[in-house]
């Protein structure tokens, strides 16, 4: 199992869990309204194989307690680097899936120093990047989450296990902040080697994908000009909600990007 702990950052005391040794330590940053074990609990044991596991819980998620603020990109990332500091950590691989991809981004290109190699999975960019449905999906009730394994997570792990505090979370992820549309620049500028991952029907568009790898040096003949660092994995029959689901695919996509030269 590894360790667990209680990180105090930013008024929350933020949940996580360190899995594995071994190189450089790989974050995981789950998606809205998952937590560490819903998103990544199928793939931690293989991707703690030989590295070290970092997996925490965002705001008002899991185990970590809600504060007074929304939820957005820029926050949730002050409070990942806030808990590598508490830990000690220096420099991270990290792998994030929807908001968590979308805080993977932030720091990849805010903190490049925290970042060797960069994971960011079934977000967009730009909000152009977001099929109409996914942007127009509106406000969300317990009610329509009734039964289901997010309720039945939430009420069972959260420190206010009650369905107020879930229809609170539910109106900040309805209200989320999200991060800058960034520019193609800032795409290009990225220093560390990236991985894009989505599923062939995701809330993600495939051209914006494609555009984003084209950004980072990639579609390219690599017989003849050579494999580029970064690299972009389109996992068929999957969707945002499952976007993780086929562990073996994308267990395999993960270590084999974070362990190339």
């Amino acid at each position: 199992m590894g360790t667990s702990g209680y990180a105090d950052v930013n008024g929350l005391r933020m949940y996580y869990e360190v899995h594995g040794e071994g190189g450089t330590p790989l974050l995981l940053l789950h998606g809205g309204l998952f937590d560490i074990d819903q998103q990544f609990g199928a793939l931690i044991p293989e991707l703690a194989k030989g590295r070290q596991v970092i997996a925490a819980d965002f705001q008002g998620h899991g185990r970590t307690n809600d504060i007074d603020r929304p939820l957005g990109t820029e926050a949730l990332a002050s409070d990942v680097v806030g808990l590598l500091a508490h830990l000690g950590v220096a420099q991270v691989d990290v792998c994030g899936y929807s908001v968590g991809g979308a805080v993977a981004l932030y720091l990849t290109i805010k903190h490049p120093e925290l970042v060797r190699r960069a994971v960011i999975s079934s977000v967009s960019f730009r909000s152009e990047g977001e099929r109409g449905e996914f942007e127009a999906a509106g406000e969300m009730s317990v009610d329509m989450i009734a039964g289901t394994p997010m309720e039945q997570a939430y009420l069972a792990k959260s420190p206010h296990p009650d369905k107020e505090h879930l229809q609170t979370l539910l109106n900040k992820l309805s209200g989320y902040v999200k991060g800058p549309d960034w520019t193609d620049d800032d795409i290009r500028g990225i220093a560390a080697p990236t991985l894009m991952t989505v599923g062939d029907c995701d809330a993600v568009k495939l051209e914006h994908a494609v555009r984003f790898l084209q950004l980072r040096g990639g579609d390219v003949n690599g017989d003849f000009v050579g494999v580029p660092a970064s690299q972009l994995a389109v996992f068929p029959g999957t969707t945002h909600f499952f976007g993780y689901a086929r562990t073996d695919r994308v267990v395999d996509a993960i270590t084999t990007f974070l362990d190339s030269d």
